[in-house]
């Protein structure tokens, strides 16, 4: 007996484009005004906002240097640890744009893709409403309360106030704005839906339904025809229906058509289609919306795992918080973008976000690049973790912010599930259990092609009913998680043979033992670890651990995730690797003395640290001392190797954890690792001690850019010996300068202590790196960074925005 679990889906990620004279969606992120604090009676006309700073968005004002400090961290952030010592408050921004005559009949919609949080928003002074929740998208229609041919001023209130969130979630309109511009006769708001009910290598059926609106003065006769387009612009489909729809009224279309031979979705090959939906009023154009969407086919069960076009795969997963690190919770479509390429390179195939859904542009990367998401919706229900956390909302506001959540990312090919919550505090009761089978049973209304999932901690029988609400079943740090001797995932499976489970967080340090558990046991479709990028807030958990408090000042990051927050690899990311990935093979030594101080009460169960290990080969005073060198591998033996001289080779597979060590008197020169696989060679790694630092490297992840006042280029600066060899004992302070069509927008170098300011043209290296992100403006040109620092040659690099 098995539980098998089926959904089917062909989804499609939305685009709207011009669809008729004077009409269209235009990025409304440009040229804002912003106040931080009070600003009695902001929302008027007649306010005066002349001394107000401008600003573009995305905007986040607590990761700006506090007022007469160049920092944004202080010890007094009511905050404290959980949001990183960082300052929230009570903000405004104002906005004036012109509506041309010539769209007077039209209708008006302004959308926030995310403001944290408490945005109430006004237009030309007139309140249209607050949005509690700072991660869901939401938007008004101010059409009737336009000036249309005049002047028209918006205005939102942000109150991130008092201790409502246990991470970093910065403060602002972090997200991207739109202006939606339509004639009376238009597609709904998240109005277009695309599944399939087969999906072969043959042939895909497509239902397509198209959910229109009539507000104009007068009954219409409503066409709508949409068109299929494979990657190279061929069309493979077409479809249309027509209906008589009342005035003021809404109608679904729904339409099924076939393609032969579809090129099916997945993580290899994330191929898209374009759906191109036409709506026609009396024979009149009235909107087009074009939508790219992804074929395929998505099943869950206990005997073969999550299965994807019928393939079996195990999620090799990580939890994903929302900020940027250096550019705070500003969410460029480019920082989205880097952040999955970067997830990907190092073997991760899927995605949780964690504790909420994400930014629109971080899914639409993970559908071009063939990454698999977990959306999730909550952090609490009806009881907090914080004193104004969302549980003060939860009761008004749940099932608006799952209609958001599910109506705007239900499209998206990547996402494989939804999840209702994590950890919430009333699981282990009947009112929790009775919560989980509403939200449930509503977001599968919304969208029954996916299954619901929820991540839980304290694993034990009083959950049982609980997991009975969901599809499949969240696991919190589950290996042997309450006392028996088999995992918790075998114990559970004795229990309820049909649940299907999955690690929806665990312990770096228990990788090993977690993606075991995966690899052995088909019902245990997959592991996200806690976590794969590191954040700003719950600092220090992955050093000091909990509990915690004011003095864990300055740190500010946890220092917990596979890639640290310039998008570094950590050494934990490398012994990913060697479980993941074929002939892998990389070098750690453990430092000789902590690399920060300790926390003697430090909770047993407080987990998220990695072994204190540095990819460092200098140890002046440490000269004929033995250290432990640790060699990460899934080579099948590993030989050693110091200053030529070999030190032994060993054997490197399941039953050594993938890892093997040697006790090394320590020499000055190099330290080689050589992997062998079916007797050959098949990696080498090396560490190498350098001398002092002489000067500054430079790498730009993209030198052609876009000109659109958005796009990024992250730049890395290394500090290296005459020889080119970084040396990770630099701490120099290096200095930037940039000139033509760009500006810097951020600067880190994921010292999880450092309090240093992250816009400032300037930073510190840690272990001998630091990084300046430049941003372009609206002209096109070239962009020179010069980096530069006491003692050393400087570097410039020369990028081209187009």
């Amino acid at each position: 007996m098995f539980k098998k679990i089926i959904f089917i889906g062909l989804l499609m990620l939305l685009r709207i484009g011009v669809s008729a004279q004077n009409t269209g969606t235009t990025l409304f992120d440009d040229n804002w005004l912003f106040y931080r604090g009070g600003a009695l009676s902001a929302e008027n006309e007649s306010y005066d906002d002349s001394k107000w700073r401008k600003v573009d968005l995305p905007h986040d004002w607590s990761i700006e240097d506090l007022p007469g400090t160049s920092s944004p961290f202080t010890q007094n952030a009511i905050s404290q640890v959980g949001g990183g010592f960082t300052v929230g408050g009570t903000a405004w921004y104002r906005k004036t744009f012109i509506i041309p005559a010539a769209q007077k009949g039209k209708r008006v919609v302004i959308l926030f893709d995310g403001i944290y949080m408490n945005a109430s928003v006004f237009i030309n002074g007139h309140d249209l409403g607050t949005h509690p929740y700072g991660y869901t998208s939401f938007w008004y229609d101010i059409t009737d309360k336009l000036n249309i041919g005049g002047k028209n001023i918006i205005a939102v209130e942000i109150k991130n106030e008092g201790q409502n969130t246990r991470w970093y979630s910065g403060s602002g309109i972090y997200r991207h704005v739109w202006l939606k511009v339509t004639d009376p006769v238009h597609i709904a708001q998240w109005g277009t839906a695309i599944t399939t009910p087969e999906v072969t290598e043959k042939n895909a059926g497509i239902a397509i339904k198209t959910n229109v609106l009539n507000e104009s003065a007068t009954d219409e006769k409503i066409k709508v025809i949409t068109k299929i387009t494979d990657g190279k612009n061929h069309e493979v489909a077409r479809c249309e229906e027509e209906e008589l729809v009342k005035t003021g009224a809404a109608y679904q279309f729904t339409k099924t058509v076939n393609i032969d031979n579809p090129d099916l979705w997945s993580c290899e090959s994330p191929a898209l289609y374009t759906a191109v939906t036409e709506v026609y009023a009396e024979g009149k154009l009235t909107d087009q919306q074009k939508n790219t969407f992804g074929i395929r086919k998505i099943t869950f069960d206990t005997e073969n795992g999550f299965q994807l076009n019928g393939k079996t795969v195990k999620l090799k997963g990580g939890c994903v918080h929302n900020d940027n690190g250096p550019l705070g919770s500003k969410t460029y479509d480019r920082a989205e973008e880097r952040k999955v390429e970067l997830l990907k390179a190092s073997g991760f195939n899927a995605i949780r976000c964690a504790h909420n859904p994400p930014a629109p542009a971080l899914l639409e990367a993970c559908d071009r690049l063939g990454m698999l998401v977990i959306d999730e919706a909550f952090d609490c229900w009806k009881y907090g973790k914080n004193p104004y956390d969302y549980h003060l909302y939860f009761n008004d506001w749940w099932k608006k912010d799952i209609t958001s959540m599910v109506m705007r990312d239900r499209n998206h090919p990547s996402v494989i599930m939804w999840s209702i919550g994590n950890e919430i505090q009333e699981k282990g009761t009947p009112e929790g259990a009775e919560t989980a089978k509403i939200l449930a049973a509503y977001t599968r209304g919304l969208d029954p092609a996916r299954p619901v999932t929820s991540a839980v901690n304290d694993l034990r029988p009083d959950k049982d009913p609980y997991f009975a609400a969901l599809d499949i079943s969240g696991y919190n740090y589950a290996v042997n998680s309450y006392g028996y001797e088999s995992s918790t995932y075998e114990a559970d499976h004795k229990r309820i043979p049909g649940r299907v489970m999955m690690g929806t967080e665990s312990f770096p340090l228990e990788a090993f033992g977690n993606w075991m558990e995966v690899l052995d046991h088909p019902y245990v479709i997959g592991d996200f670890v806690w976590t794969s990028f590191d954040y700003i807030g719950e600092a220090s958990i992955g050093w000091l651990g909990y509990p915690q408090g004011t003095s864990f000042y300055p740190w500010n990051l946890a220092y917990c995730g596979d890639l640290d927050i310039c998008g570094w690899k950590r050494a934990q990311s490398y012994y990913r690797d060697a479980l993941w990935k074929e002939n892998q093979l990389s070098i750690f030594v453990t430092s000789p003395k902590p690399s920060f101080a300790l926390n003697p009460k430090t909770a047993s169960w407080s987990k998220w640290n990695w072994t204190d290990v540095v990819a460092d080969w200098n140890w002046k005073g440490y000269e004929n001392k033995p250290l432990t060198v640790n060699v990460n591998s899934s080579c099948e033996q590993v030989e050693l190797f110091l200053n030529n001289k070999s030190l032994g080779k060993k054997e490197t597979n399941r039953a050594t954890r993938f890892m093997a060590s040697w006790a090394v008197p320590y020499q000055a020169g190099t330290l080689t690792a050589i992997g062998y696989s079916g007797g050959k060679k098949v990696n080498t790694s090396v560490l190498c001690t350098a001398d002092a630092p002489a000067k500054i490297q430079l790498s730009a992840d993209r030198t052609k850019l876009k000109a659109d006042n958005q796009d990024l280029s992250y730049i890395t600066v290394e500090l290296a010996d005459a020889k080119g060899n970084l040396n990770p004992r630099a701490v120099n302070q290096v200095d930037f300068k940039v000139s033509g069509a760009g500006t810097i927008v951020g600067v880190g170098n994921a010292n999880p202590r450092s309090v240093e300011s992250n816009q400032l043209p300037r930073r510190k290296a840690w272990r001998g790196k630091c990084m300046v992100i430049i941003k372009t403006t609206g002209k096109a040109g070239a962009i020179t960074l010069t980096a530069s620092a006491a003692n050393l040659t400087g570097k410039t690099v020369i990028l081209h925005s187009y």
